[in-house]
């Protein structure tokens, strides 16, 4: 039985694209999804595709016995296995010996939060499960953590989904492999367009709470957002459309875009999209003349519909992607972290807009073998 777990929910896009795509991937319409928010999942109907298992952690109350052991546990060793095991009692009761568990969040270890994945990761161990780091992106300099280390050493498999995370993950697991994000296979489902909506002239843009919180300065990231947009109303004929791809309630894509809307929607060269699955957004983001985004799966269904991007990237992940697919990230991707000049994105646009007919060409040519790559991943995990 394949498990896929370590998925936050559907609500931020991206997540729900891996889900889809790796069952797509898999070919497999039996596998259990366990998440941490199945309530978002099945608003988005992916209990139609595998069977839904709820995986929200439970709390543990204050005093009780179980609490008392985890507590002691950390205090004498440091690590917290007893206490994510009574928190995930579900997913541990629900997963077998000689089950296939995919961690699926793409680039968990990106974030905080890395000791949680290492103890689900051990207990599934113990019970003698098969265990796949699926799609992934990690930070190189958090292999400076012995713990981290070791546990990304004991993964069955690992399918790195850029190359900087590959050369950085096959030097402590052999059994690491450099394959495309599966999300590159997504299919998409085109909706009518909305009114201002120009086919084959319309400019996509994503931002996101996440992006402005990366920078050096909040305020900068936005006026540079705001600049952006007078660029492509100054250079262009272009309708821009704002996308969103993360809906989650304490980082929603719609609060940033909403507030560019209502600065630029006197000029009626803007449309604000709504909330929609993953494939309706890359139906929307693929019938786009060139995109700019900062959550990576939304420039991924940019790239892998051949539309012209330009990445606002705050971690490896994108530098990676963006490497494999062009050579280097030069001009493809902009650091959040570095970007002190609010014009920074203006003219990464422009070169966009002056390169526009030769990416778009030359992404048409390689894409198809790219995308190709992605399902060698079921054979690998079919091995095991």
């Amino acid at each position: 039985m394949f498990n896929l777990y370590s998925h936050g929910g559907s609500g931020n896009h991206g997540c729900e694209a891996i889900v889809r795509s790796t069952i797509k991937v898999l070919n497999d319409n039996s596998v259990n999804v366990f998440s941490h928010n199945v309530d978002q999942d099945i608003k988005y109907g992916i209990d139609d595709i595998c069977n839904l298992q709820n995986d929200t952690p439970e709390s543990i109350h204050h005093g009780s016995l179980k609490w008392f052991l985890g507590s002691m546990q950390n205090k004498l060793t440091g690590r917290i296995d007893l206490t994510v095991r009574y928190q995930r009692k579900s997913l541990f009761e629900n997963i077998h010996t000689g089950d296939i568990c995919l961690s699926v969040g793409g680039d968990n270890y990106c974030y905080a939060g890395v000791e949680t994945l290492s103890a689900v990761n051990y207990a599934l161990r113990k019970k003698h499960c098969k265990t796949v780091l699926w799609g992934c992106s990690v930070e190189p300099e958090l292999l400076n953590d012995e713990q981290i280390k070791h546990d990304l050493s004991e993964f069955d498999l690992i399918t790195a989904r850029e190359s900087i995370t590959y050369q950085a993950l096959k030097k402590i697991n052999k059994n690491t492999h450099l394959i495309p994000d599966s999300a590159f296979t997504l299919d998409r489902i085109d909706l009518p367009l909305p009114n201002g909506w120009k086919e084959n002239n319309t400019i996509g843009i994503n931002a996101s709470p996440l992006i402005l919180s990366s920078g050096n300065n909040e305020n900068s990231v936005m006026e540079a957002y705001r600049k952006l947009i007078v660029t492509i109303i100054e250079n262009t004929d272009s309708t821009i459309a704002l996308i969103p791809h993360v809906v989650w309630d304490n980082n929603d894509d719609r609060v940033v875009l909403k507030q560019l809307f209502d600065e630029f929607k006197d000029t009626g060269r803007l449309v604000l999209l709504g909330d929609y699955n993953c494939m309706q957004l890359k139906g929307y983001i693929a019938r786009c003349r060139m995109f700019i985004g900062a959550r990576t799966h939304a420039t991924i269904a940019a790239y892998s519909s051949c539309v012209p991007t330009l990445v606002l990237g705050y971690s490896v992940k994108s530098r990676g992607i963006a490497k494999d697919i062009f050579g280097t990230d030069e001009n493809y991707v902009i650091s959040v972290q570095n970007m002190v000049n609010t014009n920074t994105l203006s003219d990464g646009f422009l070169w966009l807009l002056k390169n526009e007919k030769s990416l778009r060409a030359y992404l048409q040519s390689m894409m198809p073998d790219y995308i190709n790559k992605a399902y060698a991943s079921s054979a690998l995990v079919k091995e095991l």
